[in-house]
């Protein structure tokens, strides 16, 4: 691999200079979900803390974090840096020129006017209605007059059919056709003028034929509005404003609490000033100062309320972390953190609340006076009076424990109620690959399957669903992200069997649902299935019909879901149906490196064409520079790759050299503007965040009393003003958990010194892993990247999902 050069100080390889270690004194923390820079009073969540809040970027690491003093060296982890130039020109001139602030952009603010609309008065209801039969012509009437008589006639109506509907409506009377010889014949018989008998001679009618329904019009393709909440009622908003006045909370949090709370938020706060901790952001220090100044010497830390709300704010925050349960001695133990005196009695309070249910792994769960019954031992065990060994008491959110039963029995009902003996002998025999031909004999004989593999084996499935299809079956792949649909509609050569899993479910996308509700597909197969969170699986295996088949493909060794839980780790573990494992790796020095991570080695690989580079930094000032002339100069000339098709990937949105702090000097460089539209200008790289943990790229067209109008690949999406701010960021910069499930030509990954306790392996597996072409490596966390991948991963994430799947049936 081939080091770009360093600018004007080429010469000066980090190996022979000791101070590459930033002073630790001055590094800022790496950020990742447990963030939190988001507690200031301001009450506004912005795009940057929904994700914080829904990405769990550290919660994998298996690293120590100990970035100590050893010696510095770019060859130390393994991979060989030069100063050798990128293009061979012999020198690389930095132009990251300031840019002069001028904005290059002459849009008119259009945001600004909040007229919003034209009220429409249209009277064509009743038009119909307003010319009645007339012996004489009557008098023209003028346009006022007729609207007027119009809207007259129609009151009359109306008033005459609720005066109908309120009196005595004859049986049978206002029944015709069909419906009316029946009734007929039956009064005939019940009056004895015929038998019975009779009836029973006439021929069948016959079955009225179905026609085709007509095609329906094609229509130019609207902007697809973003979702909007809803938002608290206005008198709500104002009470809870009140409340928060009286104990000196910051005004803007009433919205947030008016919509969690609901209509009666600002009663039920004042009666339980901790409910404040049931909006994301607020933490328990905040509630508590609250509290104090909402109940005085009323409240102490062992109040009921306090210890109830500190509980389920615990598992909301374990949730964002990516649990679905939380073993009860770490909750006593967070408990005791929180200066409450009898963690015991308040996990017990919480329980009999409702707040938590109680599940025992190994028994049949107990999700209601467990800990009141079973006496608890210091290690937060149950031990049974027969003396038996302990069991682990989980405790979970009832949102989180439903999804998780509930899809424990969907999958069964998937797995039983698949037919076993299809014939998939021949599609199989022509299978490009073997791994292709195991995963189509698998799948035709089993009604879930696990598929495992890297990039290079999403075409087995693609071949799967063209097999399926060749045999007359709905087959259709989703996806989690629009670039998984694009590569996998290449791979299959039919656009029409791709779909976002986003779209699938809500009906946009696919082809739709059967007359039960259920999706119209015989083979289902979810690709990128790391990212599946539990809540989503739920909802798709709910929606799948007895019969259908489910394949879950994906690569094990990548960051799971920013959403709760790890539904595809489980399902291999709890080994609930047959597993495929692709036989075809990744071609090229990037696959050959990334192998190498997904087994804990950090190779150095041959680039003969630049495919990986690594670029030595010194601190985090200086790996921003030199992101930024990667991206706008370095990677375009050298390698061929655009700016526009060179993503940046970097540990966690704060930080000197953060996602904020990369996405500022990005687009000072690329497309500098004042950021008109709400910070933002026409041409800017965003993302926007639709729902927490679902990102989609996209770019800046304009903005106008609508909203913020974007580019999201062909789709254009409308996102209303004051929704600008909490779901769109700037995108030249991501996270590797916004990362996961797309590719682009080109990627830079940023490691500054700072974030070294941000590293693990399925981190950096995640976004090495993330280019096609080409890879650049700005490295500055030392020994720190070969120790994160050397580290076996650590499985952290606390589920039920692999013991129910693994519990007998019955």
């Amino acid at each position: 691999m081939t080091a770009l050069p360093r600018g004007e100080t080429p010469g000066s390889p980090a190996a022979d200079d000791d101070s590459v270690v930033a002073d630790p004194s001055a590094a800022v923390p790496a950020p990742s979900s447990q963030d939190e820079g988001h507690d200031g009073g301001a009450g506004s969540t912005t795009a940057d803390d929904a994700a914080d809040a829904a990405e769990t970027d550290g919660d994998e690491s298996g690293t120590s974090g100990t970035d100590g003093a050893a010696e510095a060296g770019a060859g130390a982890d393994g991979m060989t840096c030069t100063d050798e130039t990128a293009d061979g020109t012999g020198g690389t001139t930095d132009t990251d020129e300031t840019a002069d602030g001028t904005g290059g952009t002459t849009d008119t603010d259009e945001t600004a006017d909040g007229t919003g609309g034209t009220t429409d008065t249209d009277g064509t209801a009743a038009a119909d209605d307003a010319v009645g039969p007339s012996a004489a012509a009557p008098a023209p009437l003028s346009e006022a007059e007729s609207e007027l008589a119009a809207q007259r006639e129609l009151r009359e109506r109306i008033e005459k059919r609720k005066a109908e509907k309120e009196g005595p409506i004859a049986a049978g009377a206002k029944l015709s056709g069909q419906a009316a010889d029946l009734l007929a014949a039956v009064r005939a018989v019940e009056s004895g003028e015929k038998s019975a008998a009779a009836f029973f001679d006439s021929p069948a009618p016959a079955a009225p034929r179905r026609t085709a329904p007509a095609p329906a019009p094609v229509r130019p393709r609207a902007p697809e509005q973003a979702p909007a909440p809803q938002g608290a009622s206005p008198e709500a908003v104002a009470a809870v404003a009140a409340v928060l006045a009286e104990g000196g909370a910051p005004g803007a949090l009433a919205g947030p609490v008016a919509e969690a709370l609901g209509a009666q938020a600002a009663d039920a706060l004042r009666e339980d000033p901790w409910q404040l901790m049931a909006v994301p952001g607020v933490r328990p220090e905040q509630a508590d100062g609250f509290a104090q100044a909402v109940l005085g010497t009323e409240c102490g830390p062992d109040d009921e309320r306090r210890t109830a709300a500190l509980v389920g704010w615990l598992l909301e925050r374990a949730a964002l972390q990516g649990h679905t349960a939380l073993d009860a001695t770490a909750v006593r133990a967070a408990l005791a953190e929180r200066s409450v005196t009898d963690p015991d009695s308040a996990v017990q309070h919480a329980v009999a609340e409702g707040v938590v249910l109680v599940f025992q792994d190994g028994q049949d769960d107990q999700e209601s006076d467990a800990p009141a019954q079973a006496g608890e031992d210091a290690e937060g065990g149950v031990e049974d009076r027969a003396g038996q060994e302990p069991v682990q008491v989980l405790l979970g959110l009832d949102r989180y424990a439903l999804a998780e039963e509930s899809l424990a029995d969907g999958l069964a009902r998937l797995i039983n109620a698949c037919e076993k003996d299809a014939d998939w002998t021949e599609p199989a025999s022509a299978a490009g690959s073997p791994s292709a031909a195991e995963l189509i004999r698998a799948v035709a004989a089993h009604g879930l399957v696990a598929h495992t593999g890297g990039e290079a084996a999403r075409a087995e499935p693609a071949a799967l669903i063209t097999a399926a299809r060749g045999l007359g079956l709905r087959a259709l792949g989703a996806v989690h992200s629009v670039d998984g649909r694009r590569r996998l509609a290449e791979a299959t050569g039919d656009p029409s069997t791709a779909v976002t899993l986003a779209g699938l479910l809500s009906g946009a996308e696919g082809p739709g649902r059967d007359e039960e509700g259920a999706i119209a597909v015989d083979l289902l197969v979810v690709l990128d299935a790391p990212q599946l969170d539990v809540e989503t699986a739920t909802i798709l295996v709910e929606s799948l019909a007895d019969g259908t088949r489910l394949v879950l493909s994906g690569d094990p060794g990548v960051l799971g879901s920013a959403g709760a839980g790890r539904v595809f780790a489980d399902v291999l573990a709890a080994r609930a149906c047959p597993q495929i494992v692709s036989r075809t790796p990744d071609p090229g020095p990037i696959g050959e490196l990334v192998s190498g991570i997904g087994i804990g080695e950090l190779n150095q690989v041959a680039a003969p064409g630049k495919e990986v580079v690594i670029v030595p930094v010194r601190d985090a000032g200086e790996a921003v520079h030199r992101t930024v002339q990667l991206v706008a100069d370095s990677v375009p000339r050298a390698i061929g790759v655009p700016s526009a098709d060179t993503q940046v990937i970097t540990v966690g949105h704060g930080g000197s050299a953060g996602t904020r702090a990369l996405n500022a000097a990005l687009k000072q460089r690329l497309n500098p503007g004042p950021g008109r539209f709400g910070g933002f200008d026409p041409g800017d790289r965003v993302v926007h965040v639709p729902t927490p943990g679902r990102t989609v790229p996209g770019v800046v067209v304009s903005a106008d009393a609508e909203g913020l109008h974007l580019d999201c690949a062909g789709t254009e999406i409308v996102v209303p003003q004051e929704r600008v701010e909490s779901s769109v960021r700037h995108g030249w910069a991501l996270s590797a958990h916004q990362a996961a499930g797309m590719r682009w030509p080109a990627v830079v990954v940023v490691l500054p010194g700072d974030a070294a306790q941000g590293l693990s392996r399925p981190w950096v597996y995640t976004a090495f892993s993330r280019g096609e072409r080409h890879l650049s490596v700005v490295h500055g966390v030392d020994q720190a990247l070969q120790r994160a991948v050397a580290q076996s991963p650590a499985q952290d994430r606390t589920t039920r999902l692999r013991t129910l799947l693994e519990a007998p049936a019955g």
